[in-house]
């Protein structure tokens, strides 16, 4: 089954327990207007209290994920008034328990890329180019790029690039570990929905402790981190679909998970 919303500059479809959204702003380079991003939170809230919902994948077209934030806008409100708007938007997404893969082809660009790093797996067609361009604009990534790009590449190679503006590719992006999977071009959204799908039939709440204790413990010393996992491990032990999940290996069948 699948339903599919056409909100216009988010095109929101739902595939059994998928959800995929789809930023169609083509004429925009899919550049991030006030409106797009508030379409992707309210799409994003409804996910999180859907519990027939189990993964996310957001993707744009074959030409451009994302080109960043909508330059046009910038003249409309004032810097600190764009940045607190833009801030409490992108808090939910970087909030939410629910997994989101990110399916990129074509450009991610500034505001762009830092939306594929809000996301938790990143999908990358090989032909894609990446950038952070703002130094160029006299500003820098507003939206967490300067604090999560250093994380998944090491301060170095993200200096390198905050710096410069330059762009560099899919293979480089994945040799620097950015990007989860390499995929053929044009296959990057086969790809993510075939992982979503994979995550979306095990036991949810398993799902969402793991994603939890990995993002909570990363800034941790590892005993504290560690105290994390642990807590995060009694809590599961105690749910119904651990219980299912160990009476279907038994009984050599298919487990049936009920997020209890």
């Amino acid at each position: 089954m699948s339903a599919n919303i056409d909100a216009g500059e988010l095109l929101v479809e739902t595939h059994d327990n998928i959800l995929l959204l789809r930023i169609n702003r083509p004429k925009n380079r899919n550049a991030l207007s006030a409106h797009l991003r508030r379409c992707m939170v309210d799409a994003v809230e409804g996910a999180e209290a859907d519990q027939g919902i189990r993964a996310i994948v957001l993707t744009g077209t074959d030409d451009f994920f994302c080109a960043g934030g909508d330059i046009n806008e910038f003249q409309s409100v004032t810097a600190s008034t764009h940045h607190d708007q833009e801030n409490s938007i992108w808090k939910v997404l970087a909030e939410r328990r629910k997994t989101i893969i990110a399916a990129v082809e074509g450009y991610a660009l500034g505001g762009g890329l830092e939306l594929a790093l809000m996301t938790d797996i990143i999908v990358a067609g090989e032909t894609v180019k990446f950038a952070f361009p703002e130094v160029k604009l006299g500003i820098l990534p507003g939206a967490g790029g300067t604090q999560r790009f250093p994380r998944h590449v090491g301060m170095p190679r993200a200096l390198r690039y905050l710096l410069t503006g330059d762009r560099f590719s899919a293979v480089e992006a994945q040799t620097m570990g950015l990007i989860s999977n390499l995929a053929p071009a044009g296959k990057a959204l086969e790809t993510a929905l075939g992982i979503a799908r994979t995550i979306a039939r095990h036991p949810p709440l398993a799902v969402e402790q793991i994603r939890r204790v990995v993002l909570d413990g990363d800034a941790l010393p590892l005993p504290r981190a560690l105290e994390i996992e642990a807590a995060g491990l009694r809590l599961l032990r105690q749910t119904q679909d651990h219980r299912e999940g160990v009476r279907a290996f038994l009984e050599k069948r298919p487990p049936h998970f009920s997020g209890r």
